[in-house]
């Protein structure tokens, strides 16, 4: 869809830019021009009174969604390791299937990853697409996009699933844009309208506040990032009999981009999104040197560090440790918060904890609300009295 302008019926009357939220319109010279932070939300279109302004849609071709079949996901590896989400989608993958009664298949990029064929087999999967290839090696986002709209092309699956990673976040929204269909980010649910053959997917929606239920009903795949660790892992089956289905990249593939160095995060020593144990720190600590605390009581733990969106914005320690919605979503055994008040962002990243261990100095603070254990006190002096009784357990 586009938007136009007949300059012949516009007045520069203003009522356009004044209804707009976005800043999208100008008036120049008693008329008005679309700029490019326009989004077609048409609240221009409605106010104008001398109809000049009007949505043009494009008539794009009308698919055939009975050729559309089984649902994927998209198995995302590291240096040949998969990605903790992955199992996640293999199970959730497994039920949707179920439902509409067709396979559940695996589509694996990478070189040198064809011994995690047989993993995928064992979590749920009925058949893996292998693409394994020296091009694949450094999972550059126009080869990685360029091979799975290939293969999407080629086999025409339903609904398509990726983890909400870093790395998926990127990819599936390219995936999506160059095949013309839906995409629902950060999703917390998943389902099937049976009768419909649709993809319910549920996703926290302004601020968390409510939770919107999406669905794409003209265009295929239906596709979908999952947020990791809100969903069950997948159970291993070694009996299960396996279909590997080897594809090749297209000779003509050459990247635009060249992959320098690929330097780790050294100070996230544990996988913040697998750790059994999370300690994170708040506005409450006041400034970047008491995250050191933290540190401390994290050793004792052998635990990953988290920390709150207000911490992260204050540049007291990296973008790689916030926990929320607009951060990691983590589901630990042991989840223990200290100086976070418990803004309901924050909680949809972590409320899934097995247990939760609260310090704060305001009882009336949120997090209590949903915390197991709460701890109403001063974290300063708190924190070292338990860091140093975990060190006298621990013996030093």
């Amino acid at each position: 869809m586009s938007i136009k302008i007949d300059l012949s019926k516009c007045t520069g009357c203003k009522l356009c830019k004044k209804a707009c939220m976005y800043n999208a319109i100008d008036i120049v010279e008693k008329k008005a021009y679309v700029n490019d932070k326009c989004t077609l939300c048409a609240a221009c279109v409605s106010v104008c009174k001398y109809e000049a302004i009007f949505i043009k849609k494009e008539n794009k071709p009308i698919l055939n969604l009975s050729e559309y079949k089984g649902v994927w996901v998209f198995a995302e590896q590291r240096r040949g390791e998969l990605a903790g989400v992955v199992f996640e989608l293999l199970g959730e993958g497994r039920k949707l299937a179920k439902d509409l009664k067709v396979e559940l298949s695996v589509v694996l990029l990478g070189e040198n990853i064809s011994n995690l064929a047989d993993e995928l087999i064992y979590c749920g999967a009925d058949r893996v697409y292998l693409v394994d290839d020296p091009i694949l090696k450094d999972c550059l986002e126009d080869v990685y996009s360029n091979t799975l709209v290939r293969m999407i092309e080629k086999y025409k699956p339903e609904i398509v699933l990726a983890g909400a990673t870093s790395f998926g976040r990127s990819l599936i929204p390219k995936v999506a844009a160059i095949l013309e269909t839906g995409l629902t980010a950060d999703c917390t649910g998943l389902d099937i309208d049976k009768e419909n053959r649709l993809l319910l997917q549920t996703r926290p929606a302004f601020g968390g506040n409510i939770m919107a239920t999406i669905i794409c009903p003209n265009r295929r795949p239906q596709m979908a990032t999952v947020r990791p660790k809100v969903m069950k892992r997948a159970q291993r089956d070694k009996k299960r009999v396996k279909e590997i289905v080897k594809e090749t990249v297209s000779k003509s593939m050459v990247s635009r981009v060249k992959l320098l160095d690929f330097i780790e995060d050294l100070s996230e020593k544990i996988n913040l999104e697998e750790a059994e144990i999370i300690v994170a720190g708040g506005r409450g600590l006041g400034k970047e040197e008491n995250f050191k605390m933290m540190e401390e009581l994290a050793l004792s733990l052998n635990a990953a560090i988290g920390a709150s969106r207000a911490a992260v914005d204050a540049g007291w320690i990296s973008y790689s440790h916030q926990i929320g919605q607009t951060g990691k979503t983590v589901c630990p055994k042991l989840y223990i918060a200290c100086g976070i008040s418990g803004a309901i962002q924050h909680l949809a990243g972590m409320q899934t904890s097995d247990c939760i261990v609260a310090i704060n100095k305001d009882p009336n603070a949120p997090i209590f609300d949903v915390a197991n254990y709460g701890v109403v006190g001063d974290l300063f002096e708190i924190v070292p009295m338990i860091t140093a009784k975990l060190k006298q357990r621990n013996g030093g």
